[in-house]
């Protein structure tokens, strides 16, 4: 690669002192020649700040006094980013994690391909079982939209080692373009948790914007390490949110399609699955989760009957 655009590593964290310097340390040993980390400190209380100063003098740390949520604390980021550190790509990561020394330089080599390859990233792969993947991106879904992840629990022999494009990504890792953020924005704040990446993308493809995958930019993740997977809070926004998005972009003939899915399999279903397994709350948090959408819809006059019957 002769020019090596500069390139922001943003890291959100809260309360995940634990968890930085393992993924810090990753990234700092990457190969790329123009970079920065900036951890956003969303109102933590565990010592991150300090610990940062501290351990990580090479490392610039931003703080927010009060939790912004995962959208506003990755706006925060952006904005610092793109506006004040002049930087040309910003990757957004996930502190739950391990980095390949090449990511940077491979994710970097592929935003400069395409000026519409918005987004980009790679492989993810268990950390606690390095050999196995769990996402290389998410295909299309004819009722929800957004579907599965792409090689979930399938162990890495090569199946998907070509660069392509991809219908969605998780967000555990990608690259992010200027020229998107200054086109689009950042999140919606809306969102707060779950479900912002998939509105922040589904936007930029309606202006023309790619999600591109490489398979030579590796990551292995520790999944919910900050919320953990079994969370109330969780199981509400995931009723919510991509609810939402399906509501914010797509036709009310799809929504119906989707809602009534939505409701056998994410609601009824997972609140049997929550409550067998004694897990009240949980159940509970869907349904709020649900309604709490359903009342947005009607209070934002997104939602009318037709959306329904």
């Amino acid at each position: 690669m002769k020019n090596y655009p500069k390139v922001t590593v943003l890291m959100l964290t809260y309360n995940g002192k634990h968890l930085l310097e393992e993924s810090l340390t990753s990234y700092l040993h990457n190969d790329y020649q123009n970079f920065t980390i900036t951890v956003i400190d969303n109102g933590s209380y565990d010592g991150t700040y300090t610990f940062i100063k501290e351990q990580f003098p090479q490392v610039e740390i931003i703080r927010s006094e009060h939790n912004l949520g995962y959208a506003g604390g990755i706006n925060f980021g952006l904005a610092y980013a793109f506006n004040q550190d002049d930087t040309t790509y910003v990757l957004l990561t996930n502190n739950d994690v391990k980095a390949d020394k090449r990511l940077i330089r491979e994710l970097v080599k592929i935003a400069e391909e395409d000026e519409k390859n918005g987004f980009v990233t790679g492989k993810v792969y268990f950390y606690d079982n390095p050999t196995v993947l769990q996402t290389v991106g998410k295909k299309s879904d004819p009722v929800r939209w957004n579907g599965g992840h792409i090689g979930n629990r399938e162990k890495d022999n090569g199946q998907y080692d070509e660069v392509s494009e991809r219908f969605f990504a998780d967000d555990i890792y990608m690259l992010v373009s200027r020229k998107l953020y200054e086109e689009i924005g950042g999140m919606k704040t809306l969102f707060f948790f779950q479900a912002e990446d998939y509105e922040w993308q589904a936007r930029a493809k309606t202006v023309g914007y790619k999600i591109m995958y490489t398979p030579f930019a590796k990551l292995w993740h520790k999944v919910s390490m900050t919320i953990g997977k079994d969370s109330s809070f969780k199981a509400f926004y995931d009723a919510k949110n991509p609810m939402l998005v399906v509501l914010l972009h797509k036709s009310p003939q799809f929504f119906k399609r989707y809602f009534w899915l939505h409701v056998r399999s994410d609601i009824v279903h997972d609140s049997m699955v929550f409550l067998k397994r004694g897990k009240v709350t949980n159940a509970l948090a869907r349904w709020q989760g649900l309604f709490s959408g359903i009342k947005w819809g009607f209070k934002n006059k997104k939602l009318s009957m037709r959306h329904f019957i």
